[in-house]
């Protein structure tokens, strides 16, 4: 089996966000995986603006995350995606994650995972119908402190 990076698409994010780039910056810290698309703000000229800064090809910059997930979906699969990551405001974690489970993509999320108990247990329904896997993320955990924090904790043990 050939060896490769993970190709992660990355909804929100954008040049006009804070959290975007974090997760960008966590995600390349073992140089397993790279942005392969995106759907970067809701506003078309930050989309491509933000795309283009990050050196995505306008083909993998998309201007809505319904278009994204349902163009990758259609992608051979050595070219689309592997998994999406969420980095939207909180209240559209739900739909966004809902949308690329269905459409076959596992899902990374920021927290919090959705705004109510009863989105939480729809998506647990759907992880459990398909099979995928959906990752609530700590950014924090990431940060260089909470890391020296865990190993001084571990050499304290």
């Amino acid at each position: 089996m050939m060896m490769r990076k993970l190709r992660m698409g990355m909804i929100g994010g954008g040049k006009d966000a804070f959290i975007g780039a974090i997760h960008r910056l966590a995600a390349n810290m073992d140089g397993l995986i790279e942005l392969n698309c995106a759907a970067l703000s809701t506003n078309p000229k930050i989309a491509k603006e933000s795309g283009k800064e990050l050196f995505l090809p306008e083909s993998k910059t998309y201007l809505t995350y319904e278009e994204m997930i349902k163009t990758e979906a259609n992608l051979p699969v050595e070219e689309r995606m592997d998994f999406v990551t969420i980095v939207t405001p909180n209240f559209a974690h739900f739909a966004q994650a809902m949308m690329a489970l269905d459409h076959g993509f596992n899902v990374v999320i920021e927290k919090p995972i959705t705004f109510s108990l009863d989105e939480a247990k729809q998506l647990k329904q759907k992880l459990e119908e398909t099979g995928l896997t959906l990752c609530l993320t700590h950014t924090y955990s990431g940060y260089p402190m909470v890391k020296q924090a865990k190993a001084m904790v571990s050499e304290a043990n």
